[in-house]
């Protein structure tokens, strides 16, 4: 997938046949988000176009607002998504003062059609962009004709009666609820992290551990979990641990993942990490004996869960 960062990259961008595409910030990428690209995809391999996707580096609510919400999937956790659902281009928009400030109108006019080429704009049923959040299917739809753009709306997906939201998405990971959150994210709820220096504890007691630093991202409660992390396109039955490591003192919380049977250098390297399910709380160990024979069963009942479950990525 090709990255643009701001209009200034479309100087060099050529469409070519020109490109269908979405705008927001599609925290979550959830199966509501999936439905209106699925609509991109459907209209661009119709046309013979690009589907392209246009986001945002930060959340437009820190700015509006002065605070956003925790995000499910950061910048870079969404683009993997985009890429791995079939994007082919993504422009990433910086939501600053002057962009806030340009109207719908002339975010199309001046920008998405003359530059990123776009024949046809595709909008969820809750898609509000531009000034005053004015640029609505509502609002668009007349002027698409004088714009020379098609423009189509997607109705909301809906399980259990309630729309699929980036909202309720939220609460249910807070509450550790991954099978719901699953449910309506179309996968495995998930996190992608920076592997950053620990202090090497884990290696000490022969269970070494990728420290990760998850760029914001909410995470599930505190807790012993069994995971899938993903290098590549490889999963790697894991042990997480969420938490606060009480048994070592260690101040703040932290999310240290075991690869079991990985050998190797992981510093500096993003690394993805797939929730399957929460094996235990995180207790308190009288000694280091102790706490080994935990985290040794802890792999035992992770590889278990891995096993039955590695038919079926989410």
């Amino acid at each position: 997938m090709l990255r643009l960062d701001g209009f200034e990259a479309l100087k060099d961008f050529n469409s070519r046949n020109g490109c269908v595409a979405t705008i927001g910030v599609f925290d979550g990428v959830h199966l509501g988000h999936q439905a209106v690209f699925q609509k991109v995809f459907e209209r661009a391999a119709a046309q013979g176009q690009t589907p392209a996707v246009v986001t945002f580096s930060g959340h437009p609510k820190s700015l509006l607002r002065g605070v956003a919400p925790a995000t499910i999937t950061s910048l870079e956790h969404r683009l993997r998504l985009f890429e791995r659902l079939g994007f082919e281009v993504c422009l990433v928009l910086e939501f600053t003062d002057a962009l806030r400030d340009l109207s719908a109108e002339h975010f199309l006019r001046e920008h998405l059609i003359p530059e990123l080429g776009l024949k046809e704009l595709i909008l969820g049923f809750d898609s509000k962009f531009g000034k005053g959040r004015g640029g609505t299917f509502e609002m668009l739809e007349p002027l698409s004709k004088e714009l020379g753009i098609g423009i189509a709306e997607v109705k909301p997906m809906r399980l259990d009666g309630r729309a699929v939201s980036s909202t309720a998405i939220r609460e249910a990971v807070q509450l550790g609820e991954l099978r719901k959150s699953q449910k309506m994210l179309g996968r495995r709820v998930s996190v992608l992290g920076t592997v950053i220096h620990g202090d090497g504890r884990g290696k000490e007691l022969d269970f070494p551990t990728a420290n990760l630093d998850l760029h914001h991202e909410l995470r599930p409660p505190d807790g012993v979990y069994a995971v899938f992390a993903q290098l590549g396109e490889t999963l790697h039955p894991a042990v997480a641990n969420l938490g606060q490591r009480p048994t070592f003192g260690s101040p703040g919380p932290s999310v240290e993942v075991h690869i079991l049977g990985f050998e190797g250098n992981l510093y500096g390297r993003n690394l993805e990490v797939h929730f399957l399910t929460k094996i235990r709380s995180e207790v308190e160990f009288p000694d280091t004996v102790a706490f080994q024979a935990q985290v040794a069963e802890d792999c035992k009942k992770a590889e278990a869960l891995c096993a039955g479950a590695s038919s079926s990525q989410g």
